[in-house]
């Protein structure tokens, strides 16, 4: 993407592994400042500045969201990437944890954002991009909670884009199908026959393999990019055809 982001600064949250991690890497690759903001920032690749950030607190994040701008002089991308997986029907899960991934998928999206609203509002090139979900636009098995948190990130996305396109802040998200993630191993890891569950889930998608965090990454940055400034408002599929496509079995 060469060097668009040259003098421009993004926030990434849950940017120290999976997606999040190479959406940081990416931007940082186009010439963004990055500040990663994360429950556990250890490890970052070198020039990146991991702040330690709980996207459930807003003490937390405000305090983050002003050490960054303090650092890199201002903030332009906020990249809100943190979230949770849950499994299971409506049944599966008690209240505490449907607030609880309330709370981190699209509350803590509304924290960070709110945080860096009025930094936002002073840069010439201001974008929001949200990290959703495939299971935003399409009904998966045993993904309720999950989906629900989405869903609302989806339309959060587009209300939000309603609110700050006057203040010249673009908001967009991606929808990321099932991605070759450390959460996703962990899960495959709990199957009966793991082998046989990749399988399956490759097989989901049209293009016959799991989503690259790098591909989703290109997604995020594109969005991100001065070079969008006419997106918002708007969301790109990642997931090799599975919302869009319906092809016939391999063979016939």
């Amino acid at each position: 993407m060469g060097r668009e982001l040259t003098n421009l600064t993004a926030l990434v949250t849950g940017g120290a592994s999976g997606i999040g991690a190479a959406i940081a890497a990416r931007l940082q690759a186009g010439g963004a400042n990055v500040a990663v903001l994360d429950l556990f920032p250890a490890d970052l690749p070198a020039g990146q500045l991991g702040l330690a950030c709980n996207v459930c607190d807003d003490d937390s994040v405000r305090a983050a969201v002003a050490a960054a701008a303090a650092r890199f002089g201002g903030i332009d991308i906020v990249i809100n990437n943190a979230g949770i997986g849950a499994q299971g029907t409506v049944e599966d899960n008690d209240d505490e944890e449907w607030h609880r991934a309330w709370d981190v998928n699209v509350v803590g999206m509304v924290r960070v954002s709110r945080a860096a609203l009025p930094h936002l509002r002073a840069s010439s090139a201001a974008a929001i991009v949200n990290t959703c979900s495939i299971a935003a636009t399409a009904g998966l098995p045993q993904r309720a909670l999950y989906s629900a948190t989405k869903g609302a990130v989806l339309s959060l996305t587009r209300a939000m884009a309603a609110d700050h396109l006057r203040e010249g802040i673009r908001v967009n998200a991606v929808n990321p199908g099932t991605a070759d993630t450390p959460w996703v191993t962990r899960l495959l890891d709990t199957a009966d026959d793991p082998a046989a569950e990749r399988a399956a889930l490759n097989a989901r998608q049209p293009h016959g393999r799991l989503v690259s965090a790098d591909e989703v990454a290109g997604a995020v940055a594109y969005l991100a990019s001065p070079s969008s400034g006419s997106t918002t408002g708007t969301s790109i599929a990642v997931d090799g055809g599975m919302q869009e496509l319906r092809l016939r079995p391999a063979g016939q």
